[in-house]
């Protein structure tokens, strides 16, 4: 009965030693202990939610598996260099139900049910404490709530609904034959009623604990927290893949004879998906940060120039906030893996711990100490920012099958696909705004939206350190300061990921890493961002549809990135549903760019299957000259084409699970 035992694992936990962390994910674990001991006393009660809280995947680990790793799994992401044997298996459909289970194949199963385990041992058990205050312990219990929640909706968007234990201690006597999976509707509904009942508990901020020090309870839950996960879990379950999908017609029903999916679209999901990110606007709490501190000088800084060094900062400031949460984090942790950014005796610590390294494995080998050029931007996610002067997304599709060489672009736009601009004053980095490098720039990098370039560094641009003046360039030849090679480290997309690195940093060696571990980056999980195009999202679509509210709150977020009003770039787009939802699906994924939204998004509106097939595109970093590096070509990323089919939406369970319970429900076409 093993996989009986993970799905209702009663893992005894053990004695807790305390740590002088920063937050809720950091704990050690040693010797076993009895639960009456560890529940007795208020340190180790303490140290229990630590752990439960730990199980929360690593979304902010875009190197490595780590237990999330959706961002490497969608379209916006190219592996640049390390060619991760995981990463390939789905992208290019070489995987199934015997794939080995574990995290770095996406198998999520056994982790997060243990979890959920783990919260409901801590609810059966936490009234044993008689040392902390009860305002705290009724706290306490909302957590574990709450985390239990966010644990399900985890299995939920990796294998659709899943088994439910709802609030119950998992039965290790249940016939193994009898299990199998709840209905979507059954999963939402549960998921959504916890949260919406623990947001009624916990507290809007963390100092309305008196008996706690708020500056040790970083990154727990709040009721913000609470009604931002009900938020999305109720758009997802609005949205196509889980809302009357044609492919899950007359398909997977369980042994009760239930339909797992919905067999009929409900329109009225919109509207409570409206309402849910409506609660969480109307609290009050939250806003987009926004910096406003550059001005103009009549010089060097014009007042166009302000306002776009202006709105790049502040989307700059959605991670790289010096360790402080700010006013649009609503729930995050700190970057759990910065203690993989530097290590003393190595340099660095490339596969060490759960996820390997991020800071080393990213940037290009142009003077950074241990550049590998891993993960890049892919060409789509650079054709979809909008363009600076018009508002305009510039790229409406690809020929053929996703043909990146032959992009599909709007007249009116603005956008020119070839050719070059000489003198182009580049906008480097708010920190030094006077320091506006004049290069030879491909017009594609022309007049973009300030998250372009906090996002990416392309081909032929500066990287924004006004001290080392050092261009980014990917050819193949001794002129490129990051040149292209058929077999070391290099970039091979044409574009850097730098979203992760503060400008002014550079890598020169390995202890240049350590001023980036002591910044303590905060990941934002659910920001007001998201909640805004949630509220956008459901508008247009519920069957009284808002338009003018689904504008509004599309536009808060284009205008924080300095960008007009959607109306002013689309005039009439107030009349047509079908362009609006397209622009708000746009803009959802330049926002949330390498934030572990766009895989989840595509297959839920189930696009999937139409944006991600097709070769690999880069630009032609083995050519010999700059110019030429600028040509759209195949070949350059050595992978199989990329493939999705239907079964691709959802992950299998595994086979030697379903061995065990053998009238489990498999995914379709598993």
């Amino acid at each position: 009965m093993k996989y009986l035992k993970i799905l209702a694992a009663s893992v005894l936990m053990c004695a807790f030693s305390l740590t002088s962390c920063d937050s809720y994910f950091e704990v050690e674990l040693d010797d076993q202990a009895n639960l009456d001991d560890v529940f007795s006393q208020s340190n180790t009660v303490h140290s229990y939610l630590r752990h439960i809280y730990s199980y929360i995947p690593l979304e902010e680990e875009i190197v490595g598996s780590a237990g999330a790793w959706a961002v490497a799994r969608s379209d916006e992401a190219t592996y640049s260099n390390y060619q991760w044997v995981y990463y390939n298996l789905y992208r290019t459909g070489n995987y199934s139900s015997s794939t080995p289970n574990g995290l770095a194949n996406f198998g999520f199963w056994d982790r997060f049910y243990i979890a959920i385990n783990q919260c409901t041992i801590f609810l059966n058990n936490i009234d044993k404490d008689k040392q902390d205050d009860p305002k705290e312990i009724e706290m306490m219990k909302a957590e574990a709530r709450f985390l239990r929640a966010y644990y399900y909706f985890c299995l939920f968007r990796q294998y659709g609904p899943v088994f439910l234990w709802f609030d119950q201690t998992p039965d290790e006597q249940i016939d193994p034959k009898t299990i199998d999976r709840h209905t979507v509707d059954q999963n939402i509904e549960f998921i959504e009623s916890e949260l919406w009942d623990v947001a009624q508990i916990l507290p809007t901020d963390l100092t309305e604990i008196p008996t706690i020090d708020p500056s040790t309870w970083t990154g727990r839950a709040t009721k913000g927290a609470a009604l931002a996960l009900r938020s999305r879990v109720l758009l997802y379950a609005a949205s196509p893949l889980y809302n009357g999908a044609d492919i899950y017609k007359g398909q997977m029903k369980n042994m009760n004879g239930d339909y797992l999916f919905p067999q009929q679209e409900d329109p009225e999901k919109w509207q409570k998906a409206a309402d849910a990110a409506w609660d969480v606007i109307q609290m009050n709490k939250y806003s987009l940060i926004e910096d406003k501190s550059i001005v103009a000088n009549g010089t060097t800084i014009t007042d166009e120039d302000a306002k776009f060094l202006n709105a790049m900062k502040s989307y700059e400031l959605v991670w790289q906030n010096d360790g402080t949460w700010s006013s649009e984090t609503i729930w995050g942790w700190w970057w759990r893996t910065s203690n993989k950014y530097s290590n003393a005796t190595t340099g660095y610590d490339y596969m060490g711990g759960v996820g390997g390294t991020m800071i080393p494995a990213l940037p290009p080998n142009f003077g950074f100490y241990a550049g590998f050029g891993g993960t890049a931007p892919s060409l789509k996610l650079a054709d979809s920012y909008p363009m600076w002067s018009t508002g305009r997304y510039p790229v409406k599709g690809y020929e053929g099958r996703n043909d990146m060489s032959k992009p599909i672009v709007d007249p009116l736009s603005g956008y020119k696909t070839d050719g070059f601009t000489e003198g182009y004053k580049q906008y480097v980095d708010p920190l030094y705004p006077e320091w506006r490098p004049a290069i030879k720039a491909h017009n594609t990098c022309i007049d973009r939206d300030p998250r372009f370039y906090a996002t990416m560094v392309p081909n032929g641009f500066y990287w924004p350190h006004q001290g080392k003046n050092k261009l980014f360039t990917c050819f193949n030849s001794t002129s490129a300061t990051s040149p292209w090679s058929a077999s070391s480290n290099c970039i091979r997309v044409g574009y850097a990921f730098r979203r992760a690195y503060p400008a002014g940093l550079w890598f020169d060696t390995s202890t240049e890493y350590t001023p980036v571990t002591s910044l303590k980056w905060v990941y934002p999980a659910f920001r007001m961002a998201e909640i805004y195009l949630n509220y956008a999202e459901a508008c247009n679509e519920k069957p009284e549809r808002d338009a003018a509210s689904a504008i509004e709150y599309l536009n808060k977020v284009r205008n924080r990135a300095g960008l007009n009003n959607i109306e002013e770039a689309y005039p009439g787009i107030e009349n047509d549903k079908e362009l609006l939802r397209w622009c708000i699906h746009k803009e959802r994924g330049v926002e949330f760019a390498f934030e572990a939204h766009r895989h989840y998004d595509a297959c839920r509106w189930m696009e999937a299957k139409e944006e991600y097939p097709g070769p690999w595109y880069s630009l032609h970093c083995s050519a010999t000259t700059y110019e030429e590096s600028y040509q759209r070509v195949t070949g350059e990323i050595a992978i199989e084409d990329n493939v999705f089919r239907d079964k691709d939406y959802l992950c299998p369970i595994y086979s030697g699970t379903l061995a065990e319970m053998v009238n489990m429900t498999q995914n379709l076409g598993h």
